[in-house]
């Protein structure tokens, strides 16, 4: 089996650095091959490009703009109300990811409005969501590019997202149908909610676009103390074929690159060229 191949998350990894181009260029000096950022709005994505093409980096995962955070958005794909926001952020995530050759783009729900009832507006937010993802699809194949659908916990993270299970995202995925959107695992979320990620990585691993990882409660690095087994879920990520990159989507516990212990080892263990970096 080929060796996982992992992305350094500049929304959270080398938080000491000021700007995106110092962080590529840390993860570059880190030995990654691929990065990924939530939002990469802040920067010109001619900026962000050059940085990535001299530190020899891919850029391989963006978020679409999360709305208006003032007033407590995180994502539009579901939210009533909100669909020529939701495009237009679209329009504004497929212009960078052009510019930086990014392939993948996390298509973010959003959230249950402020004082709804969430059983009371489910129906009408997937109604949104299908609709906003069939748009998404065509664009997105225009370019050659794939979306991504995330759940994400509700009971530590966001108590009020609207995609909050694999099983939830996997069948809103099927009432679509379109081969250019997938899901993205992240297995901190997917072990709060259900567990049983033996089960369900096999379940769910073919219609995988990318992965990301943090220790469980505190969503430190896989190396920092926690319930996940995080040896174990390589090698089964690598039993199973996954052949994307693992994002790590992780808040470090102190200095990043002495904390990127865990990835040496497993470069080691896998005879990687980056071992001994």
């Amino acid at each position: 089996m080929a060796p996982l191949r992992f992305s350094a998350n500049l929304s959270w990894l080398f938080p000491e650095l000021p700007g995106l181009p110092a962080r590529v260029r840390a993860a570059g000096s880190s030995g990654f091959e691929a990065v990924e950022v939530a939002w990469p709005y802040a920067e010109p994505p001619e900026t962000l490009a050059r940085a990535a093409r001299e530190a020899g980096l891919r850029l391989v995962l963006i978020n679409t703009p999360p709305g208006d955070q003032e007033k407590g958005e995180m994502g539009l794909g579901a939210v009533p109300g909100r669909q020529a926001a939701f495009r237009e952020g679209l329009e504004q995530a497929v212009r960078y990811a052009k510019a930086l050759s990014c392939p993948r783009i996390h298509l973010m729900a959003g959230r249950v409005p402020q004082g709804a009832d969430r059983t009371a507006v489910k129906a009408e937010m997937e109604t949104v969501f299908l609709e906003n993802l069939r748009h998404a699809a065509g664009v997105l194949a225009q370019e050659d590019l794939v979306g991504l659908l995330e759940p994400i916990n509700t009971r530590i993270t966001d108590p009020q997202y609207f995609l909050d299970t694999p099983q939830q995202a996997a069948a809103i995925l099927q009432k679509v149908g379109r081969p250019n959107l997938q899901l993205q695992m992240d297995i901190f979320h997917w072990q709060i909610m259900d567990g049983n990620l033996t089960g369900n990585i096999q379940e769910f691993l073919p219609i995988v676009g990318h992965v990301q990882v943090a220790q469980v409660p505190g969503r430190g690095e896989p190396s920092s103390p926690g319930e996940l087994n995080f040896p174990y879920l390589f090698q089964l990520l690598e039993d199973e074929g996954y052949k994307g990159f693992v994002g790590c989507e992780y808040q470090p516990q102190g200095d990043t690159v002495e904390g990127l212990s865990w990835l040496r080892s497993y470069w080691d263990r896998r005879g990687h060229p980056k071992a001994g970096q």
